[in-house]
Formats: structure tokens, C-alpha cells, sequence
């Protein structure tokens, strides 16, 4: 049985040529954090209500208003619940969103939201760090995976290193990045219509498995795309960075 390190925010990884190494944030760790924040958002809320109600004019007088109504300690037990299984639920969603990185001499495998997906040695010219983002980039400049990062960059660079990858501390692509409007020149036939599509779908959090899908969309044209905020970045892929 192929045996396996996890590494857990705080503990440092040892990379060995004979077992893989994972990285990965801790889910409890996530949970809690957020239930706390949720319970101490809850003791807050009685407090800022009457806060409100003690200002000549407020925005939500009438919900502030039915709020202190309710006797204590019923009120602030109350809003603590809420405010605690807010966190639970927010918690949940952020821990499937989190990201784990199994790294091995022969091949690297990426597992977020119940989905693993593994890339051989070959297939990967660099990893780098793009703002909170880990990107995995191919021989011909192809962006293979561009997910989410919550995982300490320092250990994750020198768990790949110490397995033989090559990191970069920024995208080698980044200068090559043009914004996105309607109608851009330059682009494949069908991208604009896919990056108007994407931006529309990127306004709404509902969307977001539509945004990722249409971005797979834009990849088989050889079009990657790059977030900051609202807005859309292009480039073709070309060059190579195997070097």
C-alpha cells in the first residue's frame, strides 16, 4: 500500500522520492473557525441593535426594533444559534472548497470539491502561485488546472521541489495577459461569445460551476483566462516553459 504524508496547516512537510506528500487544510480547522466567527457575529448582533435604536436616525429601525423586543437571555442564545449553525453551514461549503495537493516523483494529483485530478510528471513544464491561485501550466504554455489556493506557498513550493517539480513564484505568463471587452479583437472564433457568457455567469455565485465549465470551454479554443475581481484577462497559449 502506497504510504502517504499529510501535511496539515502548521506542520512542516518532508518530501521523500519513496512516498508522496499531501498537503492539505485541516476541514475541522475550517468548520470551527467559521462557527466561532458565526457565534461571535451572533453575540454581537443584540448589542449593534440597540446601538441603532439609541441614534436619532437609523437604516433598519423596524427590524432592530423587533429584534430587542425579545427578552434576555432568549435574544442573545438566539442569535448566537443562528449565527453558529450560519458558520456550521458556511464552514461545510468552504471545507469542500478547499484544496488538497498529493504530490509524488511520477505524477501530481489536485482534489477540491470531491474531484481529483492527476497529472503526470510529463505533462508539467511549472507550478506557480497567481495571486491565491495555484496554476499548473504545460509544456506548450496550456494552463491545466488554475484552483484556489488556501495551503502555506512556502511549503507547498518546497514539497514540489523536494519531489522534483518546478516552481515559479509567479505566472511566466502574466505579462501576455490582455484585458477582456466585447469584441476584443484577436480572439478565436466563438471566445467572445464564451467571455461574455462567463462574465454574466460570474455576477452570481449560482453561477459559479458555469463559469469553471464555460472556462474549460475557452481552454479548448486555447484561450486562458485570469480573474481580478469583475474582470476578464485573456492570452493565447503559446511559448514554452519547460526550461
Amino acid at each position: 500500500m502506497e504510504e502517504a504524508r499529510k501535511v496539515h496547516m502548521g506542520k512542516r512537510p518532508v518530501p521523500s522520492p519513496e512516498e508522496s506528500t499531501e498537503l492539505a487544510e485541516s476541514a475541522w480547522a475550517i468548520v470551527l473557525f467559521c462557527v466561532g466567527c458565526g457565534a461571535a457575529a451572533g453575540v454581537l448582533l443584540p448589542l449593534l441593535a440597540r446601538l441603532l435604536l439609541k441614534l436619532p436616525w437609523a437604516p433598519l429601525e423596524g427590524p432592530a426594533e423587533l429584534l430587542t423586543s425579545i427578552p434576555e437571555p432568549a435574544l442573545t442564545l438566539g442569535t448566537v444559534a443562528v449565527g453558529a449553525l450560519g458558520g456550521l453551514l458556511l464552514g461545510l461549503a468552504a471545507a469542500h472548497e478547499s484544496l488538497s495537493v498529493r504530490v509524488r516523483d511520477t505524477h501530481l494529483a489536485l482534489t477540491i470539491r470531491d474531484s481529483t485530478r492527476e497529472f503526470t510528471r510529463e505533462e508539467i513544464a511549472v507550478l506557480c502561485r497567481d495571486g491565491k491561485q495555484l496554476v499548473v501550466l504545460a509544456p506548450d504554455g496550456m494552463e491545466l488546472a488554475r484552483e484556489e489556493c488556501g495551503l502555506p506557498w512556502p511549503r507547498l513550493a518546497d514539497a514540489l521541489a523536494g519531489h522534483g517539480y518546478r516552481w515559479a513564484q509567479e505566472d511566466p505568463y502574466r505579462a501576455e495577459f490582455r484585458r477582456w471587452v466585447p469584441g476584443t479583437p484577436g480572439l478565436p472564433e466563438g471566445a467572445d461569445a464564451l467571455l461574455r457568457a462567463r462574465a454574466q455567469a460570474r455576477k452570481s455565485d449560482d453561477d459559479a460551476e458555469d463559469a469553471r465549465e464555460l472556462r474549460r470551454e475557452l481552454l479548448r479554443l486555447g484561450v486562458v483566462v485570469r480573474d481580478e475581481g469583475k474582470r476578464q484577462y485573456w492570452r493565447l497559449v503559446s511559448g514554452d516553459v519547460s526550461g
